[in-house]
């Protein structure tokens, strides 16, 4: 049996006995999660939660700041960064932002595989969110928010950490990047799907990480998974089904007109969204 088979069965068998080690949230995420889900929480104590990780302190204040919160005089402090964003944005957007902790390997080639991985997804990101800010500016419908439009695409492809944790037991896998690529292609999905439940986020990360790249998955309405796609489609990084993605989102409303991707209201909105990340 070929190493890339014997990689494919080993993953398909870890799958199958739900014995596939998944990553685990940052413990800063996990903090800042549970603390907003206490009823009893209230902006001072969870800016003191935020307080203990310098790093997401000041990208909490950097996002505070951004144009992604439309507001123009700046905050300086933590506090006031989450009285800013409030108590409902600030568990999604927290673990937003700690999550490029995850694409980190001591494994020199499989790290640069995740670094190239961060990029991509911050990319798509950045899209989603600025197709995501036109659809709403568009049309007015408000329903769906921006932090947990940020979620999602943030973990659309969450599914990739674990391959490449399991590929990085067999090094000359890595010789063949278009296995790698449909070992991802057949089974990301399915194992990002196990992740989003495993850190207890609902059904609208569960569907967008398990169904993005299936196109016969469309929700009744209008939804997350719909902008990720755009975002993705635009990033290349789903090539082979850019026409059909982008025919299914305007005959869906997520857009009215390809020409908005290529304007510059859409790339000033999209280097915007990026930057929360830079």
């Amino acid at each position: 049996m070929s190493t890339q088979n014997a990689l494919s069965t080993i993953l398909v068998e870890k799958i199958t006995n739900d014995t596939l080690v998944l990553p685990t949230l940052p413990a800063i995420a996990l903090k800042v999660r549970k603390s907003a889900d206490d009823p009893n929480i209230n902006l001072s104590a969870m800016g003191d939660v935020i307080g203990q990780d310098p790093s997401l302190s000041a990208r909490m204040i950097k996002i505070a700041n951004s144009a992604y919160m439309g507001r123009s005089i700046k905050v300086n402090s933590i506090s006031q960064a989450v009285t800013r964003i409030g108590l409902r944005q600030i568990k999604n957007i927290s673990t937003a932002l700690a999550m490029e902790q995850l694409f980190v390997s001591k494994n020199d080639v499989v790290s640069a595989y995740l670094q190239k991985e961060w990029a991509n997804t911050v990319n798509i990101v950045a899209n989603s969110m600025a197709v995501m800010q036109l659809y709403i500016a568009r049309t007015k419908k408000r329903e769906m928010s921006m932090d947990i439009m940020t979620l999602t695409a943030l973990t659309h492809n969450i599914g990739v950490l674990p391959i490449l944790t399991e590929a990085e037991r067999h090094p000359e896998v890595f010789a063949n990047p278009t296995f790698l690529e449909v070992a991802i292609d057949k089974l990301a999905g399915q194992i990002g799907a196990s992740i989003m439940r495993e850190w207890g986020f609902g059904e609208e990360f569960v569907s967008v990480a398990k169904c993005w790249k299936d196109l016969s998955y469309i929700p009744e309405q209008v939804t997350y998974i719909d902008f990720v796609r755009v975002g993705a489609a635009v990033s290349g990084a789903m090539d082979s089904q850019k026409d059909a993605v982008l025919n299914l989102a305007i005959q869906r409303d997520v857009i009215d007109d390809v020409a908005i991707l290529h304007s510059d209201e859409f790339a000033d909105l999209a280097s915007a969204a990026k930057q929360i990340f830079a």
